[in-house]
């Protein structure tokens, strides 16, 4: 008789030790992923309160707190993914797929990096818990069962971003413009339609089933959202340039990011076209004149801010 025993084997390389099993969940929190949370940053910053003592202290704290949140809501989705993940043909490598950390450990330290993320956040405001409960809320909710869902699985990705975006002004008490919201939000649905892009062509490539929604999507509907999401992200970035610059004494500098803000899109436009935006944050931290064009960008809106 075929065993169907599903029980994880223990990856010879960890050889179960604890310094292997410690390694395999510090790399399922993915650590590398933090980058989205500089979103917290950018409210204040473009409100120009942002070095200020005690809006730096609280922005930090949003920072490490939905840092400890993201990594928490990895640890459940590796968990609940494990069978999928061990058929797939990069995700078998993950730890918790790899057997390296058991499942229930890894459903025991997100309960503590989430305790901890609410700890943490009352330090800021009670606003900010909120928003970091929501996100909780929100993301193991796709999880479970939001991620099978067509466009409910992109929205759901995309307004992680966007709450993040909120939390940094919530945790500091300064106001968001609605044209920075809308940025923020089509920002997030360009990048996630183009994640999903990425995934479609994988799986026409390998034959792997990646995750059950893309058999709803078409290469023409996601190219389609990621257009749209860009069109629109544009738009109200350069309504926002120039909110920015009728409240910054006139300022020329916000208009004239404008720029680069555009090439850098359509400069991450080449990969996702390509079909190779399946990791944000591995493009921004290898493509050297996509990082150029965002240090313009932060300068020429650092001196609309703080000149």
């Amino acid at each position: 008789m075929t065993s169907t025993d599903s029980t994880p084997k223990v990856d010879e390389a960890s050889g179960g030790k604890p310094m292997g099993t410690a390694r395999g969940v510090l790399k399922t929190m993915r650590p590398r992923q933090w980058v989205k949370n500089v979103l917290v940053f950018a409210a204040p910053f473009v409100g120009g309160g942002l070095f200020d003592g005690p809006v730096l202290i609280n922005c930090l704290v949003a920072f490490a707190a939905f840092s400890l949140a993201a990594s928490g809501v990895y640890l459940v989705n590796d968990a609940l993914d494990v069978e999928s993940d061990r058929v797939h043909p990069t995700k078998c490598k993950r730890p918790i797929a790899a057997g390296i950390v058991p499942v229930t450990l890894a459903y025991g330290v997100a309960a503590v990096l989430f305790l901890g993320a609410i700890a943490l956040s009352l330090l800021a405001t009670w606003q900010l818990v909120v928003v970091l409960a929501v996100y909780v809320v929100v993301q193991l909710a796709y999880c479970v069962w939001l991620k099978h869902q067509p466009v409910l699985d992109i929205c759901i990705v995309a307004s992680g971003f966007l709450l993040r975006s909120i939390a940094g002004g919530v945790a500091t008490g300064i106001a968001l413009s609605q044209w920075f919201l809308l940025v923020a939000g089509f920002g997030s649905l360009f990048m996630v339609a183009g994640k999903r892009y990425a995934e479609m062509m994988v799986a026409e490539s390998t034959g792997a089933k990646i995750r059950k929604s893309l058999e709803s999507y078409s290469s023409s509907y996601l190219r389609y959202i990621w257009s749209l999401s860009a069109t629109v992200m544009i738009t109200t970035y350069s309504l926002w340039a120039f909110e920015i610059r009728e409240t910054q004494n006139n300022t020329i500098w916000s208009v004239i990011s404008i720029v680069p803000f555009v090439i850098a899109v359509l400069r991450y436009s080449v990969d996702v076209d390509r079909g190779t935006g399946g990791e944000p944050e591995e493009i921004a931290l290898g493509d050297r004149v996509l990082q150029v064009l965002a240090i313009v960008w932060v300068a020429m809106l650092t001196l609309a801010v703080y000149a």
